[in-house]
């Protein structure tokens, strides 16, 4: 809370001596959940069994505002309830402040600037780059930008490259955390009520070539996105293409999905969808890298609630189809949904021909208590089939049930604004 104060009193006084206008705000966000995990992210085990815990985000904005420049300080403490004791003790507290985002963008002109520093990226739908929001430490990069913003468009220059540390001599091991380096390329428009984007995305990752040997590769992530809002009819489409070479290994992969909504009334609307996700046969031989892969997605927001698929698991594997049906209502304050998930591999697995992997039910109840409080709660079951559990091992619908329940508290007020 000392940081604190000492930084909102240094932009105060800022403010106070500069004499172009300027807007200073800070809000705080408390965000504790409590989890019921009983078979989640993938099959329950006869030597396992469900646990629950409750895990915490405690994050404070600064942001500071004028004719030019924008800057961002995000601080942020991320903790298990329990894994400190009640003593607090300093010494066993390894949850201290850390920073999620520290950034400066200043504006050259009305349509031209640039971002530069810790930041989050998220663009689209978030498929392959996105917040994250639903892990209480979220995601964001080191990273360079080039922005421009136009009157129906918009592009955005990214580059950023990653160290270890400030050694003075090249290191003796590869890189291992994401990526060397990354350059992309964003681009949006919007024609009426359709919204288009185009995204090229290059990252270079380091692997040991030979004993004496570190070489960086590249592989690409190129495709599109677009949707339409219509008065009662929604659309949007995905399209995603991978190449290049992970490590020695060739790449070939993509990404396809389609997802129409229809809003019957103005309280109860209907989403069919459909996402391909490429994969390799179980038994393959082949060393080309065949599994896409959705580099920076928030990867908890597709492919069910339950994280089976890509949310640190399911790469390298067999792909995915996910079929889906999603019904959205209110029941006087409380939004509901339902979403049904249908899940097959999109290759085949070794041990048996059924591509059918189970079926995923979700449901998610939103309730805005307040101006600053908002209640979630969550309930999803997985009908694992025995193809499932050929792919991921432990027991399946027969033998044991699969289910994750949450509920989550999101305290988001605003501290104070200042504007001169």
């Amino acid at each position: 809370m000392k940081l604190f104060k000492t930084l909102s009193l240094s932009v105060l006084g800022l403010m106070g001596t500069a004499a172009v206008a300027q807007e200073f705000s800070s809000d705080i966000q408390l965000r504790p959940r409590y989890e019921y995990t009983n078979g989640f992210g993938t099959l329950l085990t006869p030597t396992t069994a469900h646990t629950s815990f409750v895990g915490q985000r405690s994050r404070i904005n600064l942001n500071y505002a004028d004719t030019k420049l924008k800057v961002k300080v995000a601080l942020q403490n991320v903790r298990t309830w329990g894994n400190v004791s009640t003593l607090g003790n300093t010494s066993t507290d390894k949850n201290g402040f850390a920073l999620y985002e520290g950034w400066a963008q200043y504006n050259f002109t009305d349509k031209w600037g640039t971002k530069i520093g810790r930041q989050m990226i998220s663009y689209d739908n978030q498929r392959i780059f996105g917040g994250l929001d639903w892990a209480n430490q979220g995601r964001s990069f080191d990273a360079a930008l080039i922005k421009y913003k136009g009157e129906k468009s918009q592009l955005d220059l990214g580059f950023a490259l990653n160290a270890d540390s400030e050694g003075k001599v090249a290191p003796s091991a590869p890189y291992a955390t994401d990526f060397k380096d990354m350059q992309y390329a964003w681009y949006h428009t919007n024609i009426k009520k359709l919204n288009i984007s185009f995204l090229a995305l290059n990252l270079g990752k380091e692997y040991q070539k030979t004993v004496s040997e570190i070489e960086t590769n590249y592989f690409q992530t190129l495709g599109t996105y677009a949707n339409y809002a219509g008065k009662k009819l929604s659309l949007d489409f995905s399209f995603y293409g991978q190449t290049g070479k992970i490590g020695a290994n060739q790449v070939s992969a993509y990404e396809a999905a389609a997802n129409l909504g229809y809003a019957f009334t103005p309280k109860f609307k209907a989403t069919v969808g459909y996402e391909f996700l490429s994969g390799k046969d179980q038994s393959s031989t082949s060393s080309v890298v065949k599994s896409f892969n959705p580099v920076f997605g928030t990867n908890h927001a597709f492919n069910g609630f339950m994280d089976y698929f890509y949310v640190g698991n399911h790469a390298g594997s067999v792909g995915l189809q996910d079929a889906t049906l999603k019904l959205d209502f209110p029941i006087k304050k409380v939004n509901l949904s339902i979403a049904p998930h249908l899940f097959y591999s999109a290759n085949e697995l070794a041990t048996t021909s059924d591509k059918y992997l189970g079926t995923e039910v979700d449901l998610t109840a939103v309730y805005k208590a307040s101006k600053d409080i908002t209640l979630i709660a969550g309930y999803s079951q997985m009908f694992a089939s025995d193809a499932m559990v050929a792919l991921k091992g432990g027991t399946g619908l027969k033998d044991t049930t699969n289910n994750w329940a949450y509920l989550m508290v999101n305290i988001n007020p605003q501290i104070f604004s200042i504007k001169k």
